[in-house]
């Protein structure tokens, strides 16, 4: 009958966590056609596979490329993992929609971060088709963030809606839907998200449940009270009646560490009752954000031109001495030695330097050295903190319920010391858990990567290797797969990935990103592609 593509005698991981087998693929368009013995068929194009394993294209549900793909939208560190899908809107942040409120906001401080990015759009539906129009070289699969919904109508500070400002909320969250976001996500430490109660989530979640579309949030807690957002977050998906995935989950602190596990029986609990409840995880003890959010949010709480005039008041820094001490130590149960800056656009010299250091060398307290660089920064300072434990990290990641996210995003390379989770996210899951420690099967790993998260997006015709699903593909080598990335030297591509398809063509060939090949589709929730 004749391909376009196929991938002969390669060890095929399915998705599904079966086993692997021997098998040749056959692939006609954007979508696989045959999967057994081609031996004797014809295609274009010819891979030969032998000894190297085809798995299904990884999914990265947990991304936050929502603005950074259109300065990358080749996005290198990602394909060269063998991601094919990026999941962004996460943490209760997307770029849409935007309304007179927080329009000028929001392009201020995309200007401070993207300078490069140009703000085409206004509601949901607009930013997908700029998505549309940049052709990037992965899928992108977008939420609507609760955040930018709120501060759409509320603008950024604390104040609580009205029965009124709610049903703007619930409208702005239905466009959304409507345009093909997958859900709803929320980032409750982050401005404006810290302020809304959990009626308020409730309420707009609801929306989400009714298209079909799930509830991902960043807790408002991942330390000390750990437990206390999970059991939110449950009580939430329960009254919205809407699936729930639990963004990065982690025991953040040394006190809290260990309760990852009581977390995890939460969450096995209810899903054993039939309840959609499932998390993410990515394979390193330490997180990134924004150096902003040690700031204590009644201070972050206002427009970013206003945060930065009563960083500049002495009574403000003085009264934060205090507070921030608390918010770092008690609250976070980290030192600053544990904090390390990761982009500082005045101050590319501390890239890489712990704060305590920064500090010293400044000849400053640590607050008042915090305060300093996110006013130089204009708040767009980057932090990596060090506060997890790796026996965490291993339950984590190795439970069935939990699907692999970076939690990273597109980047230019050699640009700050990002978290060298951007480079090496999937292929570590495999080097490290599968291979050199046996934590994980390779089938199992594979799931987590491709058929568990297309499961929880409900993309129906992507995560597995079987006829009539969309060709996304990687082909590696499983015995010198390995990520490279460090937090020393984070700019670095992994090895072992020979071939990426996204789509049905090659973007990826012998190791080397194809730029050409812009084959990646902005996928909608109800929408065929």
């Amino acid at each position: 009958m004749g391909y376009d593509l196929v991938i002969r005698r390669g060890i095929v991981v399915d998705g599904s966590g079966s086993p692997p087998f021997r098998a040749d693929i056959g692939i006609s368009g954007d979508a696989i056609k045959t999967v057994g013995d081609l031996s004797a068929e014809e295609a274009e194009t010819v891979i030969d596979a032998s000894g190297l394993v085809v798995a299904p294209g990884f999914i990265d549900i947990h991304n936050h490329s929502d603005l950074s793909i259109f300065e990358v939208p080749t996005a290198d560190n990602y394909v060269l993992q063998g991601v094919t899908t990026v999941v962004v809107g996460n943490c209760g942040s997307s770029p849409a929609p935007l309304t007179d409120v927080n329009y000028e906001e929001v392009v201020k401080r995309v200007k401070r971060e993207h300078p490069d990015v140009e703000i085409r759009w206004r509601s949901f539906a607009e930013y997908l088709k700029a998505l549309d129009e940049l052709r990037p070289v992965v899928n992108v699969a977008p939420l609507v963030g609760h955040g930018t919904v709120r501060s759409a109508v509320l603008g950024f500070g604390p104040e609580s809606p009205s029965e009124r400002d709610l049903q703007a909320m619930r409208e702005l969250a239905r466009e959304a839907m409507e345009a093909g976001a997958f859900g709803l996500s929320t980032g409750l430490i982050y401005i404006p998200g810290t302020f809304s109660t959990t009626e308020e989530i409730v309420e707009v979640a609801k929306v989400s449940a009714s298209y079909g579309g799930l509830y991902a949030t960043h807790m408002r807690n991942e330390g000390v009270r750990l437990l206390d957002s999970v059991t939110e977050t449950v009580t939430i998906g329960l009254r919205a009646g809407i699936g729930v995935e639990i963004s990065h989950l982690k025991a953040s602190g040394r006190p809290s560490w260990g309760k990852v596990s009581a977390a995890l029986r939460i969450i096995e609990d209810y899903a054993a009752r039939g309840y959609d409840v499932s998390a993410d995880a990515y394979p390193y003890t330490a997180a990134s954000t924004s150096l902003a959010t040690l700031l204590p949010r009644d201070l972050r709480g206002a427009s970013s031109d206003e945060v930065m005039r009563r960083l500049r008041d002495p009574k403000v820094v003085k009264e934060l001495k205090e507070r921030l001490g608390e918010a770092v130590f008690e609250e976070r149960y980290i030192s600053w030695a544990d904090i390390m800056i990761s982009y500082s656009p005045k101050h590319r010299e501390f890239e890489g330097m712990r704060l305590d250091r920064i500090a010293e060398s400044l000849g400053l307290d640590p607050v008042e050295a915090v305060v300093k660089l996110l006013l130089d920064d204009e708040l767009a300072t980057g932090m990596v903190s060090f506060g997890m434990r790796e026996e965490d990290v291993r339950t984590v990641v190795s439970h069935p319920l939990v699907a692999i996210g970076s939690d990273g995003s597109v980047g230019r390379f050699g640009v700050g010391k990002p978290h060298p989770r951007r480079y090496g996210t999937f292929p570590r899951v495999i080097a490290k858990y599968v291979r050199e420690e046996k934590l994980l099967s390779l089938p199992e790993a594979v799931r987590k990567m491709t058929s568990l998260p297309a499961r929880k997006l409900r993309l129906w015709n992507r995560g597995l290797i079987r006829p009539g699903f969309k060709a996304d593909l990687v082909v590696f080598n499983y015995y010198s797969i390995e990520d490279t990335a460090t937090y020393e030297n984070p700019h670095s591509y992994p090895r072992g990935i020979r071939y990426v398809v996204v789509n049905g063509r090659v973007v990826v060939e012998a190791g080397k990103l194809v730029p050409t090949a812009r084959a990646g589709r902005v996928l909608r929730r109800g929408f065929p592609d």
